[in-house]
């Protein structure tokens, strides 16, 4: 299940969306210049390592901002960078660009310490945008429920792209995280299972979805009409 794209139209042009993929692209490409053991002490120090993380101690906190700006390869940064693409836009078209700033990183931080509340004690480095991406489908299925979003499935290798109500697909996708999430926990691996942060999948949700309504009070709402939401 791969969102192609949604058929809402921003209103605006998504300036801090699109600064947020830039700024994760600068650093992927960053990354990509250093030699292996450069990449692991950068990865070391800007990653959340849960076990290095102190919340009594300020000087241990900068990983909790950090982490979200680093990615672990190509489909890792593209994936994630692709559904901020997709989802971002209009976020920030209906809450203003300065809040969608302020609630994407918090968001990510949100997501980060709720990893580390289930990953104590591991040495497993958590890094990437997908905490703060998560953040925003909260935020998207809290605003724009009834939105299509094309989909692609593949059955077998036949592509077939279906249209979905974003409360669908996003719900769909959270299910999936819960699902992985509480099975990471029966593992000896702790919250990650595969390699993905679950849980801060999860908390990023989570807050998008309560803190959406806050973040949006003032601010012009939408109606449903002919397939396409509208301000008024």
């Amino acid at each position: 299940m791969f969102p192609i794209r949604d058929t809402i139209r921003s209103r605006s042009l998504p300036v801090v969306n699109w600064l947020l993929i830039l700024a994760n692209l600068a650093v992927f490409l960053y990354e990509l210049s250093l030699s292996p053991a450069q990449l692991d002490r950068f990865t070391l120090t800007y990653a959340l390592v849960p076990d290095r993380l102190v919340l009594a101690n300020p000087a241990t906190w900068l990983p909790l901002f950090t982490h979200m700006f680093l990615h672990a390869g190509w489909f890792h940064i593209i994936s994630n960078m692709w559904v901020l693409f997709i989802f971002g836009d209009n976020v920030e078209d209906r809450i203003g660009s300065l809040r969608y700033l302020i609630f994407y990183l918090l968001g990510g931080i949100v997501a980060g310490l709720t990893q580390d509340f289930f990953s104590i004690g591991t040495s497993i480095p958590a890094l990437g945008a997908s905490g703060a991406i998560a953040a925003v489908l909260g935020a998207y299925f809290f605003y724009f429920p009834r939105a299509k979003i094309i989909t692609l499935f593949v059955i077998v290798i036949i592509p077939w792209f279906i249209n979905l109500p974003a409360v669908v697909f996003i719900g769909l996708w959270f299910i999936s995280q819960l699902y992985s999430g509480f099975l990471a926990l029966t593992t000896s691996s702790g919250a990650a299972l595969g390699g993905v942060a679950w849980f801060a999948h999860i908390g990023g949700f989570l807050f998008g979805l309560l803190l959406a309504g806050p973040f949006a009070l003032g601010k012009k709402k939408y109606t449903w009409h002919a397939d396409q939401y509208w301000p008024y």
